[in-house]
């Protein structure tokens, strides 16, 4: 296949590093646009107000483009203008912390993989429950990251359903060490609103949010419990957001001045 892998970590991060390495030892063709910078928490957001710049990175065992944006930047961008034909399949992360229940509306993982199946394409974001994996010297996400690309090889995508996305969370363990895999419904618990205060070395405040899920909200059986317990979880999400019964109880009012 040919492959358009992106993330939101950066182009550096090494969860994408991971996943470009076993999708090349796969017999894969790879081509990276990703972000030159940390993008989590950008959701689906695009650049408009101003340009959007590229760079080519090339080392011993990696090439790539990173750009100067978001990850849906970065989508658009090499769809676009950069990749010299539409590929078979896009893969962003593997990201550095789960993306579960409320995550996937921030996340910006999720976002490139969205922009991708809104351009009828096979799209998956995957991520790791964990945030050191990143900057840990002997974390290996390879397992992963191999088990990831096998996951998409063998996915039939025509049952899949237009413009979707396969979203897949690793449980922070060794990948033998994963229980089996499920696929399960988001969970529909939320954030509490908690903002820790500090002050910075001039004494002005600022706040940093502390993005937990309470457990006491967390269904049995969604990704975010199943998760918790050590699973590997794989969700199909869609992005149509009309409500459909809100919309027959709307067509039954009078709603006319």
């Amino acid at each position: 296949m040919n492959v358009l892998l992106t993330n939101d970590d950066g182009i550096r991060a090494k969860g994408l590093r991971a996943l470009y390495a076993a999708l090349r030892e796969a017999g894969h063709t790879v081509y990276v646009v990703a972000p030159m910078s940390q993008q989590s928490g950008v959701g689906h957001s695009l650049t408009v107000f101003e340009p959007v710049r590229a760079t080519v990175i090339e080392e011993p065992d990696f090439t790539g483009t990173g750009v100067y944006g978001t990850p849906t930047d970065c989508v658009k961008l090499a769809l676009g203008r950069l990749l010299p034909q539409k590929p078979d399949l896009v893969m962003s992360g593997i990201n550095a912390g789960a993306n579960v229940g409320p995550d996937i509306l921030y996340s910006g993982t999720v976002g490139a993989a969205t922009e991708a199946a809104h351009e009828e394409l096979p799209s998956m974001a995957v991520s790791f429950d964990s945030f050191s994996h990143n900057t840990a010297p002997g974390m290996d996400l390879m397992p992963q990251a191999r088990h990831a690309v096998s996951l998409a090889e063998r996915m039939n995508w025509s049952a899949v359903g237009r413009r979707r996305v396969i979203n897949i969370n690793y449980p922070a363990c060794p990948l033998d060490e994963a229980a089996e895999l499920c696929v399960c419904p988001q969970t529909t618990a939320v954030w509490k609103n908690v903002y820790i205060e500090r002050e910075d070395p001039r004494g002005a405040p600022y706040w940093w949010l502390e993005g937990e899920i309470p457990p006491a909200s967390i269904e049995p059986g969604s990704d975010k419990d199943l998760l918790n317990r050590g699973h590997i979880t794989l969700t199909p999400l869609c992005f149509d957001f009309t409500d459909r019964d809100g919309l027959n109880a709307l067509r039954c009012m009078r709603l006319q001045g």
